[in-house]
Order: C-alpha cells, then sequence, then structure tokens
C-alpha cells in the first residue's frame, strides 16, 4: 500500500558522519531533539567527495552537525541537484564515549 500524499517519503536511514568533529556539538547536543527536522546542503565544492551532503539544523543560525555518509550520498546528492524538497528528521541520539550518535530519515517532501 502506497504512503499518502501528504507523508514524506524515506529515501535513506543513516547515521551523521564527522559529528565527532564539529566544534561546539557537545554543547549544542542539548537542544536536540529526536524527531526535530534538520536540512540538508549540498557541498558541490568539496575536495574530499564529489557527493557531500552537509546536515544542519533549522535554526535561525543554523548549526552544521555533519554530512551524509560516503558512499550513501550520491543518489541524495543528486535529487538536491535536481531541485527535490529534501529534508532530514533526527531519529535518535545517544552518546557513545565522546562520540554523538546522530540518526537519521532523509526525506523526500511530497
Amino acid at each position: 500500500m502506497a504512503a499518502p500524499a501528504s507523508e514524506p517519503l524515506v529515501l535513506l536511514e543513516c547515521l551523521i558522519a564527522g559529528t565527532t568533529h564539529r566544534a561546539g556539538l557537545a554543547e549544542y547536543e542539548p537542544k536536540l531533539k529526536v524527531g526535530q527536522r534538520l536540512a540538508l546542503v549540498r557541498e558541490a565544492d568539496s575536495s574530499y567527495d564529489d557527493w557531500a551532503v552537509r546536515v544542519l539544523t533549522t535554526d535561525a543560525k543554523p548549526f552544521w552537525l555533519g554530512y551524509l555518509p560516503e558512499g550513501r550520498n550520491e543518489t541524495i546528492a543528486r535529487l538536491l541537484d535536481a531541485g527535490f524538497p529534501l529534508e532530514a528528521q533526527l531519529n535518535h541520539k545517544a552518546w557513545e564515549e565522546d562520540w554523538l550518535h546522530l540518526e537519521i530519515e532523509v526525506l523526500l517532501v511530497r
């Protein structure tokens, strides 16, 4: 059975990569709420990953959380490049020692 047209379509479930490299994330973490929407922004000029996609909060001053994982991001990057309305949702957060484990879903908004 197809999802109702108003429901977003889940395209990818993954962890946000690079959270250990984001300065200030430990201090920002209490503001992150499971279920909150997140923004996806292409970083087409990345020298490390041709398909880089940043994951940010949707605050007035967005906080950069990390990236979609390399190797799982090409389709999402191509859809963003083509102008499709994509966003993410935080589904889980937990500290594992000094690593903030952030699990998201990438959504196609319909």
